[in-house]
């Protein structure tokens, strides 16, 4: 089965052929560097090359949260990682990984896919035989002759045991203000309170948890303070929630952000 599952990685990225090596060395030194002043804590580094299936660095606290091998990761690569994902996660993961490369192919220019975010979560079976969950945020820093993201720096962070969460990816894109826009978003699990938002009501939802007044949101959105006023209206009606706080409260302890 895991020999399956690269079959079908490897599919995704069949365009590959070559890349520019240069930028990829230098954000692999300033990982190493970074890494030398990270503190144990539940996150860490890693930078996916899709061309050989391979993991071109892994910061120390891969082993720390996970008790993997770091080793293991760079000399095996994507098998040994594969077999640590929950089988039924592994599956929805990889149809994720098709759909974001496919929104990204086909609707994305190539000059902005170096603005874009990708974010999913999924289940990690540690080395002790328990199933935690990650959420991964990877920006892509090499593309293929094509455009495609073949090289990605991604920030992993452990956030629960033993629960099984809704399983979601989204992509944003970088504006002209560097506030992050949603552009894809999908829950490929159950239903959710904030299913029938729309993407603009994703980013200003997100924008009121980190404490933002309307007016900052709109400036950041470049959207007026009373269309932000608006969308809150529309994100209580439509949850069926009573005020914003709540909403934030139940989108934190889903993990939704």
């Amino acid at each position: 089965m895991v020999q399956e599952n690269i079959d079908i990685y490897q599919e995704v990225f069949n365009s590959i052929k070559d890349y520019n090596k240069g930028i990829v060395n230098t954000h692999i030194n300033k990982l190493k560097e970074l890494d030398t002043f990270l503190l144990p804590s539940q996150s860490f580094f890693i930078l996916t090359n899709t061309i050989n299936n391979t993991y071109e660095f892994v910061s120390k606290n891969f082993e720390k949260t996970l008790g993997l091998s770091i080793d293991k990761m760079m000399n095996e690569g994507v098998p040994y990682w594969f077999s640590h994902h929950h089988p039924k996660d592994l599956e929805i993961w990889l149809n994720i990984l098709n759909e974001l490369m496919s929104f990204t192919m086909s609707e994305i220019p190539v000059e902005d896919r170096k603005k874009l975010s990708y974010t999913w979560n999924l289940r990690i079976k540690n080395s002790k035989g328990v199933y935690v969950n990650l959420h991964k945020h990877q920006t892509p820093i090499a593309f293929d002759e094509t455009g495609k993201p073949i090289v990605g720096i991604s920030h992993n962070t452990i956030t629960s045991e033993n629960i099984e969460l809704p399983i979601i990816a989204s992509i944003k894109m970088l504006n002209d203000n560097d506030e992050y826009e949603t552009v894809f978003y999908k829950n490929y699990s159950q239903q959710l309170l904030t299913e029938g938002l729309s993407n603009r009501e994703k980013d200003v939802l997100r924008l009121l948890a980190l404490n933002l007044t309307s007016k900052e949101i709109g400036e950041k959105l470049f959207i007026s303070s009373h269309t932000v006023d608006g969308h809150r209206r529309k994100i209580i009606k439509k949850t069926g929630l009573k005020s914003t706080g709540e909403i934030i409260q139940y989108c934190r302890s889903q993990q939704l952000f």
